[in-house]
């Protein structure tokens, strides 16, 4: 990934609950702000899609897009960008660190690029906005399973 921009946050559950709602990419409209649809378009093994198409409206980035996915267990998830009309690459990670006590760190690394200009600035903020969109609402998410 070229620059990013990252952000971690402790989810009081195990990395298995975690990562089982980070895969329950139909749920996403329920709890991730900005996202208006989620849809399996590619199914992988178990419950773990290796292509999610997605409809995204969180300022600064409104766009219909899909994602290719790859999962390391319960440990980390990596996906990039199969298909856009607006963003040109959307790169990220979840990285998972179970913590010894009934916990999970989660880290959040994402990386994107718009087809119009935008001064790096203006990039950062938006990564910036969906990464702390995204962290709280899994957070949320998890905790309240």
């Amino acid at each position: 990934m070229a620059e990013q921009t990252s952000s971690s946050i402790v989810v009081d559950a195990p990395p298995a609950d975690v990562m089982a709602v980070i895969a329950d990419f139909e749920s996403y409209p329920e709890w991730a702000k900005g996202v208006q649809k989620a849809e399996i378009v590619e199914p992988g093994a178990g419950d773990r899609a290796e292509q999610v198409y997605f409809e995204l409206d969180v300022a600064p980035i409104k766009d219909e897009y899909t994602l290719a996915y790859d999962w390391d267990g319960d440990r980390e998830v990596t996906w990039t960008l199969a298909q856009g009309k607006m963003l040109r690459a959307l790169d990220g990670t979840y990285t998972l660190v179970d913590r010894g006590d009934g916990s999970t760190e989660v880290t959040y690394r994402l990386a994107l690029d718009v087809t119009i200009p935008l001064i790096g600035m203006l990039k950062r903020k938006g990564e910036k906005i969906l990464i702390d969109a995204a962290l709280k609402g899994l957070k949320k998410r998890v905790e309240t399973l």
